[in-house]
C-alpha cells in the first residue's frame, strides 16, 4: 500500500503530526510550492499533483491511500483513477451531504460541496484544470450524511445519489465497476471521535464504520482509498491517540 499523504485542509498546510499517517509502507507526500493567484489556482496545482501520484500508483497495480485533512482532496484521487485509464464510480462516508452548490450553501465553505464537484457542479473550479470527468450521480453513494442542509435534503430527494445508513452498506447497493472509497472520518460519532472541525453527534461508531469499509473493500473493486480527517491539532496525547487508533485500522484494511 502507498500512502499519498496531503498535509493540507484546502490550501492551509497542516501542522506537522496533525493527521497521523500509517508507519508501514511507502508514503509519498504531497507538499508543491503553491502557485501565486485565486484559491482555485493553488488547489488546482495541488490536486494535480495528487492525481499524478495515484495514478502512477494504480498503473503499477497498486491500491493507493489519499490522506489528508480535506474532503476536497477526492477531486485529485478521482482525476487520478481516471488518469490511470478508469472509469470509477464513488462510495462517500460522510457525516455531511457534501453536495452544496455556490449557489445552495449559506455558509460558503467548500468542503460542504466536495461530493457536488465530483458529480459536476462548478466543473470551471477545478474538474477542468484536472481534467477530471465527473461521475455521474447515479454513479455515486452517499454513506450516513445524517447532518443534511434543506437545500441538501431537497437536492437528494430530487436528482441526487442514492443514500444510506452505515449498516445497510454491502455489495448490493454499490455501483458497478472500480470503485473509489472515501471516508470522512467525522461521520464516526463524535462523541468517539472528538475536536472535528464540524463535530455531529448520534453517528455511527468506529466499529460500525470500519466494518461497512471492509464490506466495501471486499468487493476487490477499491482502486483508491480516500480519507479525509478535518479535525483541529489534537488538544492531548489521549485524542490523538484515538484518532490514530482509528485511522490506523482504516488503512490497515487496505
Amino acid at each position: 500500500m502507498t500512502t499519498v499523504f496531503v498535509p493540507y485542509h484546502q490550501d492551509d498546510r497542516l501542522p506537522d503530526g496533525c493527521v497521523p499517517h500509517p508507519a508501514e509502507g511507502p508514503v509519498r507526500t504531497i507538499d508543491p510550492p503553491l502557485p501565486e493567484g485565486g484559491l482555485w489556482q493553488r488547489l488546482t496545482a495541488l490536486y494535480d499533483a495528487v492525481a499524478a501520484a495515484a495514478a502512477a500508483d494504480m498503473e503499477a497495480g497498486g491500491v493507493p491511500t489519499v490522506l489528508s485533512g480535506d474532503c476536497l482532496v477526492s477531486l485529485g484521487a478521482v482525476a487520478g483513477a481516471q488518469r490511470a485509464g478508469l472509469d470509477p464510480a464513488i462510495v462517500w462516508f460522510d457525516a455531511h451531504g457534501d453536495v452544496h452548490t455556490a449557489e445552495s450553501s449559506t455558509s460558503g465553505y467548500l468542503g460542504g460541496m466536495s461530493l457536488r464537484l465530483v458529480m459536476g457542479a462548478h466543473p470551471e473550479w477545478a474538474a477542468q484544470p484536472l481534467g477530471m470527468r465527473p461521475i455521474p450521480a447515479q454513479r455515486a453513494v452517499l454513506v450516513d450524511a445524517r447532518d443534511l442542509d434543506p437545500a441538501e435534503a431537497d437536492y437528494l430527494a430530487a436528482d441526487g445519489p442514492a443514500r444510506y445508513g452505515v449498516e445497510d452498506v454491502g455489495p448490493a447497493v454499490l455501483p458497478d465497476g472500480p470503485l473509489i472509497l472515501h471516508v470522512d472520518l467525522d461521520v464516526v460519532d463524535a462523541g468517539e471521535l472528538s475536536g472535528m472541525i464540524f463535530p455531529v453527534p448520534g453517528g455511527p461508531s468506529s466499529d460500525a464504520v470500519l466494518g461497512a469499509a471492509q464490506r466495501v473493500l471486499a468487493t476487490g473493486r477499491v482502486v483508491a482509498l480516500d480519507v479525509a480527517c478535518p479535525w483541529y491539532p489534537a488538544r492531548d496525547a489521549s485524542e490523538a491517540d484515538r484518532r490514530a487508533a482509528v485511522l490506523g485500522r482504516l488503512t490497515a484494511l487496505t
